[in-house]
């Protein structure tokens, strides 16, 4: 899970926005958003999708980015 945080946060920071702005994109507790990057939480499939709108990108980037 810590990958695919570090992917999540380096697409965010890529697209200059906070953590808080991309959990209020997605529709995520900023909180939780906190703990997706820094790989403490499980991540399920919808918040992936949410993630990646709010970044405009496809999930699968952010799998790839990932190396998964």
């Amino acid at each position: 899970m810590a990958l695919l945080g570090q992917a999540i946060r380096n697409r965010r920071k890529g697209a200059g926005l906070s953590q808080e702005a991309l959990a209020d994109a997605a529709e995520i507790d900023r909180s939780h958003m906190g703990k997706i990057e820094r790989g403490e939480r499980n991540v399920s499939v919808l918040n992936i999708l949410k993630i990646a709108a709010a970044l405009n990108c496809p999930a699968s980037a952010i799998f790839i980015d990932a190396g998964m």
